[in-house]
């Protein structure tokens, strides 16, 4: 079985997802966006993205990863 790369060189190599960000955002485009892909070899993991770099890379995260790291950064 292959391992997945745990991220991708341009997230626009993610079609059909739609990328959120926070509602805490501003418009100074200085936040990270999120998706996860429903379909392909990312199903199901959390990718994330800077917004000021829409074509740049994404990384990916399983939700358990992402809900550890998010907790953390509240501690």
């Amino acid at each position: 079985m292959s391992v997945l790369p745990r991220n991708v060189p341009s997230s626009i190599d993610l079609p059909a997802v739609r990328w959120l960000r926070s509602s805490y955002s501003t418009g100074a485009n200085n936040c990270v966006e999120t998706t996860v892909p429903r379909s392909g070899p990312w199903a199901g993991l959390l990718a994330v993205r800077d917004s000021k770099d829409p074509a740049g890379p994404a990384l990916f995260f399983s939700p358990g990863s992402w809900t550890d790291f998010t907790a953390a950064l509240t501690t």
